[in-house]
């Protein structure tokens, strides 16, 4: 685990070390509104504050002014003590609400929280995700005394079955989705259409971390996932342009759609911007399906596990 970021520009670090502190102030602010159990302070603690991805590595990408306009996010792994922080109510979203809203932070932050325990574990199981991290992460915080495990690799056999069998299983879902969505255009039924596109992304997604990093995080947020997954492959990184408004608001509405296409009265989607949508998503799929055949075949045992 690395400490420095002598790599990253003068305001990248200061960024970086604001989020920190945003990061220990609304943990901070949670923790006085946690009443004791059974007479006992619950003790939650955050362990680590740890920078992965492509700020870490150095291969970010910061284009604000181009056609594109791509920027990378940092990606931010927070290691807690205690299964109940982890989801701590309002803790992790009313950071990222802060990182949002305030002009300071010029460059999206995203975060995953695990405990010590889980991530040890994981460690211990050969997860590519998080022993890659143990290797290239950079400790942007820790708190003496909470060490992360040597990472177990994975025999050959391990590594190729396990991903064939994410492949398989996610993008089985994948498809069954892509066919509800144009089931639900066809019919005019455009909330439910939007919900199945958000549901065909996010296996996608899923079915591309799974494969390459034998991890996903659990959550529905699409710009989460997409982060994590364009950081390790560039044919990702433009699936979603936010050169026109229309393109930002039509992912913008991907995003809210797994909840608010479902319980929303107010959500609306038009038929225009479902269609861009369903054709962007087959791009991601047909990357994904690309990424994961060279991944596959690279593998040993890699008899052809379906058909690509």
């Amino acid at each position: 685990m690395k400490n420095d970021l002598d790599h990253l520009p003068d305001r990248k670090q200061r960024e970086l070390a604001a989020v920190v502190d945003v990061l220990h102030q609304e943990f901070d602010a949670w923790s006085k509104t946690v009443k004791p159990r059974n007479g006992k302070a619950e003790g939650g603690e955050i362990l680590k504050i740890i920078l992965f991805g492509s700020y870490a590595r150095g291969t970010w990408v910061d284009e604000p002014h181009t056609m594109k306009g791509y920027k990378s996010d940092y990606d931010i792994l927070v290691i807690v003590n205690k299964d109940y922080v982890v989801n701590a109510p309002g803790v992790w979203a009313k950071a990222e609400d802060r990182f949002l809203h305030d002009e300071f932070f010029q460059t999206p932050v995203q975060i995953i929280t695990h405990t010590l325990k889980e991530v040890n574990e994981r460690l211990g199981k050969g997860q590519y995700f998080f022993s890659d991290i143990a290797k290239e992460g950079i400790a942007l915080y820790e708190l003496k005394g909470h060490k992360l495990r040597e990472p177990k690799p994975l025999t050959p056999h391990e590594a190729y079955e396990a991903a064939k069998e994410y492949f398989e299983e996610k993008m089985e879902s994948a498809e069954q989705f892509s066919h509800f969505a144009k089931d639900a255009i066809a019919r005019g039924w455009n909330k439910k259409a939007a919900f199945f596109l958000h549901q065909m992304t996010e296996n996608l997604y899923d079915c591309f971390l799974l494969v390459h990093t034998n991890y996903a995080p659990a959550t529905h947020d699409l710009r989460t996932l997409h982060s994590m997954s364009e950081s390790r492959s560039e044919e990702l990184r433009d699936i979603w342009p936010e050169d026109t408004k229309h393109a930002r608001r039509s992912f913008q509405l991907l995003r809210r759609a797994y909840v608010e296409a479902r319980y929303s009265k107010h959500f609306r989607i038009t038929e225009e911007e479902l269609s861009w949508l369903h054709k962007r998503i087959a791009i991601l799929m047909a990357a994904i399906l690309t990424s994961i055949k060279d991944k596959l075949q690279n593998l040993p045992f890699n008899s052809q596990p379906r058909s690509l």
